[in-house]
């Protein structure tokens, strides 16, 4: 692993309150990782449900415009729509959503690795084009309120996710997985989600419940 992380990143693991150099002045104009990324940014519940929010439009009907679906190791998952650049940047660079864009948005150059049940962020190397970033607190950087919700949220996220993949994958029916992406789609993104209640709790409800059917 650490060999791994040697070939991609400085090589060191920060947490939550670690000082790291990631700081460009706001950017300063540049809008380079938000051009060519393919469908690389993906889309988690929490970010479904604070793009629906802030743009105040149903999931679904993002799907139109904004948000694609691909597929992860046999799993449907949504992403950003891009034609050379992301949906979301404006004529003058800037990112139009930018108070409630995705947490690989937020992350940038940062990336999330988990391990012994923990998040953690490594600084990706040559990722970023600025030059001479300065050092910002990682929970500083990320600006999500509520650390400890918010990376139980992501653990729980990507623990699902890996055993949602490890059931397609083993599974020989397609009507069958197809049945189940549809299912797991809709339990997360496509139901609507309250927006004055708090996000955690309706997404471990839908949790419990993609569970049930993942190990029927």
């Amino acid at each position: 692993m650490q060999r791994d992380l040697a070939e991609i990143s400085d090589g060191k693991i920060y947490g939550w309150n670690d000082m790291v150099r990631v700081s460009c002045n706001d950017c300063a104009g540049c809008s380079s990782c938000c051009r060519d990324m393919a469908d690389t940014v993906k889309v988690d519940p929490y970010d479904a449900f604070f793009l629906t929010k802030g743009l105040e439009k149903e999931f679904e009907t993002l799907l139109s415009k904004e948000i694609a679906l691909g597929v992860e190791e046999g799993m449907i998952l949504p992403h950003l729509k891009t034609d050379g650049a992301c949906v979301f940047l404006n004529q003058e660079g800037r990112c139009k959503i930018h108070a409630f864009r995705p947490g690989i948005c937020r992350l940038f150059p940062l990336g999330r690795i988990y391990e012994d049940g923990k998040v953690s962020y490594i600084l990706q190397t040559g990722e970023c084009e600025k030059q001479n970033c300065s050092k910002v607190k990682v929970g500083k950087w990320l600006n999500i309120p509520d650390r400890t919700r918010y990376e139980a949220f992501a653990m729980a996220w990507y623990r699902l996710r890996k055993e949602a993949q490890a059931v397609i994958a083993a599974q020989q029916d397609e009507e069958l997985v197809k049945t189940l992406n549809m299912f797991l789609l809709h339990n997360f993104y496509l139901k609507p989600y309250d927006m004055q209640a708090d996000f955690y709790s309706q997404f471990e409800k839908r949790l419990e419940q993609a569970y049930r059917i993942l190990r029927a």
